[in-house]
């Protein structure tokens, strides 16, 4: 059996969008004079226009990749596209598709970050934080604008 999937591209780029929204904010205005303590930085600390460039450009790859892949993650979770039954509210497919995304895949990788990188147990909470919020976010778009 072949499921019935639909991808609207435009959805993945608003959930893109609202990704990076989300990480200007939490690691802006939010969060950010937090983690830059615990990533060790002075509050005065400005990155070059090289480093913001660069970071920026991975900042959109990563979040168009991230959006892609959970859209497609979203569409696995309908019943309906697999022909094995009603489809529930939208929201659900939205939610699930972004928890265990970042339950099965963002909180070990950042478990990582903790065990060999040193870093504290504080910026493994703002960071996965994050995560989970953005994969909300994103989610709820994905599962409504089909």
């Amino acid at each position: 059996m072949q499921p019935a999937m639909q991808l609207n591209y435009w959805a993945v780029l608003a959930a893109m969008a609202a990704a990076i929204a989300i990480g200007f904010l939490w690691y802006g205005p939010i969060l950010g004079k937090a983690w830059m303590k615990e990533m060790g930085m002075s509050p005065d600390q400005k990155p070059g226009p090289g480093v913001m460039q660069r970071a920026i450009i991975l900042m959109v790859i990563g979040s168009l990749l991230t959006a892609a892949m959970l859209a497609l993650g979203v569409e696995v979770w309908r019943l309906s596209d697999w022909k094995m039954g009603p489809s529930a509210l939208n929201a659900t497919y939205g939610f699930f598709a972004a928890f265990f995304a970042w339950i099965g895949f963002c909180v070990p990788l950042l478990f990582g970050s903790v065990a060999w990188e040193n870093r504290s147990w504080k910026l493994f909470g703002i960071n996965a934080a994050y995560q989970f919020v953005s994969l909300q976010a994103m989610g709820v778009i994905l599962a409504h604008w089909r």
